[in-house]
This record gives C-alpha cells, sequence and structure tokens, in this order.
C-alpha cells in the first residue's frame, strides 16, 4: 500500500504546476516548470489509475449485497483483483526516485581500447551504431570531435545527442565493449579480442559547475588530421587542461573560438559526471546495482561475430541478432537494463 499523504503531495503538485505554466510566467521558470510537468505527469496518471481502482472495488464489494448486482459486482471484483497488483507494481516504478540528469541531452566519447587498428575500427562501428539509434528515436545528433586513422578507424570522437530522455536511456552503456571477430587486416582468418570505451556523460549546465579560471591551462596547437597531415597552417587546435582533476580535453576543429566553446563544454561534462559519481558512492558505498557501476574500466558487453551475438554480462542478456544492433536496434537490450535498474532500486527501497 501507498501513503495516501504522499499520493495527494504529489497530485497537488501537478496541479500547482499545471495551473502556473496555464497563467503563463516568467521566461527564468518555464524550462524549470515545464520539465517538472513531463515528469509530475505519468506519475500522476498512475497515482488516479490506481486509486480509481481502489474506487471500483469498494464500489463492487457494495453492490455484492444487492442480490441483483452481486453477479455483476462478482464478474468486476475478480477483473479489479487482476489489475491492482499490475497497477501498484506500475505505481512502484514511477514513484522511484528520478536521476534529476536523466532528461538531459548526453556526450557520447569513444575511444578504442586494446587490439590496435581493429578496435579502432570497432569504435568506429560502435559511433555508427549510436548514430543509428539515436536516428531511430528522433534524436539530434552533433559530432563534437571526431579523429580518425588513415583505415577509418577511431582515435577519438565525441558527440552530443539530445532528445526526450537521452541519458536515461543511454547511461548504461559507459564501460568497456569488447569484440571477436577475424580482423579485415587478418589474413589467416583467425578471429581476435579487440575492445573500445564507451562513456556517456548528461551535459553539464555552467550553474552546475563552476570552473575558476585559475584551475584552467589552454595550449593552442596545430590540428592535424589522419596521418598527421596538417589541416591548416594556423594554431586552432586547443587542449585544456584542469589542474585539480588532472582532466585533458581537446578540440580539432577549425577555429580556434569554436574549439574553447566545446573543450569547456566536455570538459564541464566530465566535471560533473565526476561529482555525480563521487555522490553515487557516499549514498550507497557498500551497493552495486544489477548493471553495474558505470565504470569506464568495467567490461560491460561482448559483441561476437562468428556467432552473430551480443551478450550484456551485466544482467546475463544474450541476444542473437548482432547485424541489427550493430544497425542502431538497442531498444531490446536498453529495455533489459533499464528494467534491471528498477528491480534492484525497488528492492534497495523495500529491503
Amino acid at each position: 500500500m501507498f501513503a495516501s499523504d504522499t499520493l495527494d503531495q504529489i497530485t497537488r503538485r501537478f496541479g500547482f504546476v499545471e495551473a502556473r505554466l496555464m497563467e503563463g510566467v516568467a521566461s527564468d521558470e518555464i524550462a524549470a516548470l515545464t520539465r517538472e510537468y513531463a515528469e509530475l505527469k505519468p506519475v500522476v496518471a498512475q497515482i488516479t489509475a490506481y486509486q480509481q481502482a481502489l474506487a471500483d472495488r469498494e464500489e463492487a464489494l457494495a453492490l455484492r449485497d444487492d442480490p441483483e448486482m452481486r453477479a455483476l459486482a462478482e464478474e468486476e471484483l475478480a477483473r479489479l483483483e487482476q489489475a491492482l497488483p499490475e497497477l501498484e507494481q506500475a505505481l512502484r516504478l514511477a514513484l522511484l526516485p528520478r536521476d534529476a540528469a536523466d532528461a538531459r541531452p548526453a556526450l557520447i566519447e569513444l575511444r578504442p581500447g586494446t587490439g590496435g587498428e581493429e578496435a579502432s575500427l570497432f569504435a568506429a562501428d560502435l559511433l555508427r551504431m549510436y548514430q543509428r539509434y539515436a536516428e531511430s528515436r528522433g534524436w539530434q545528433v552533433q559530432m563534437v570531435s571526431l579523429s580518425e586513422t588513415e583505415l577509418g578507424g577511431l582515435r577519438e570522437a565525441v558527440m552530443r545527442i539530445a532528445g526526450e530522455g537521452v541519458f536515461a536511456r543511454l547511461k548504461f552503456e559507459s564501460g568497456v565493449h569488447r569484440v571477436q571477430r577475424v580482423p579485415v587486416t587478418e589474413s589467416g582468418g583467425r578471429i581476435h579480442t579487440s575492445a573500445a570505451t564507451v562513456a556517456v556523460l548528461p551535459e553539464a549546465e555552467e550553474v552546475d559547475i563552476d570552473i575558476p579560471a585559475q584551475d584552467i591551462r589552454i595550449d593552442t596547437m596545430r590540428a592535424s588530421g589522419a596521418g598527421g597531415q596538417h589541416v591548416n597552417t594556423t594554431d586552432s587546435a586547443v587542449r585544456l587542461t584542469h589542474i585539480p582533476s588532472g582532466i585533458v580535453v581537446t578540440s580539432s576543429e577549425k577555429s580556434q573560438h569554436q574549439n574553447r566553446a566545446i573543450a569547456m563544454q566536455v570538459l564541464r561534462a566530465k566535471l560533473f559526471d565526476m561529482e555525480r559519481q563521487r555522490a553515487a558512492e557516499a549514498r550507497a558505498d557498500t551497493r552495486r546495482a544489477q548493471v553495474g557501476s558505470g565504470d569506464r574500466s568495467e567490461r560491460i558487453r561482448t559483441y561476437n561475430f562468428p556467432q552473430g551475438r551480443m551478450t550484456d554480462h551485466r544482467i546475463n542478456l544474450t541476444l542473437y541478432k548482432l547485424e541489427a544492433v550493430m544497425q542502431g536496434d538497442l531498444d531490446e537490450v536498453i529495455d533489459a537494463l533499464i528494467a534491471a535498474d528498477q528491480a534492484a532500486r525497488l528492492a534497495e527501497m523495500e529491503a
């Protein structure tokens, strides 16, 4: 059962936010109220459905005393007793504390791991996989920075993805992705194992992270392309070093001004992510969620091309549709990861 005071408080808050938006509010309030409205609306819908079912059950119980209505009441009671557990579970999930970053755009950073050129090629495959997935959901994709090898692999890539629920659906992609396949450069047909790392960061706003100017060292250098070829003759590439943390971010677009803005965007996201990770550890330093900690060093998934399978090791899920996955069909595994996370958090709350 749920505390009626809690449910009433949520419903009243939703009514207040809805009324404020209809009245017309100052521009600096609109974004926050709109976001809160979008978060509360599905919760209130679940509360309403659950409370309506309880009211219907009380009415059906009362009608059982009427001989003429008893049969209809019993039929209605049977339907409601079957529906209520599902409504209760849906409401429990809706009431789970939300990650404040879930609605934010995400920055995805990809880098090759062990495996040489094959790792770089696999990182490029992952980049295309996420681009296709984003396009399938109608999200906007912006390439923030891209450095490629001569064979078309990745040295590093950062892209920004914006849209509804982006970070909520992509945040479990952080970690080491392993591939098992015969590289295009392998003449003997031997299967190699390589890896690439993925970091999914919620986009940070300036109000989230204040970076004092004295904490940053800015270096400019010549932008270079694949094979070390100079893109231009000006020192346009920018490298930012955050002195307290040691984080280094580079951007190599054509405009030095643009590079500074891009590098600051990525640096801010990295520092924001560090703060989130630190807070999560402080809240639950002995707990590891079923889907893993999000540690960049944690091997989360294997893509086995000879067997046509993808295995997510955190939830022991294996899908034999690797070609579709690489084309961006990720909903099945992402839905399973979200469900596992919800189950783990429900178990923690009810323990």
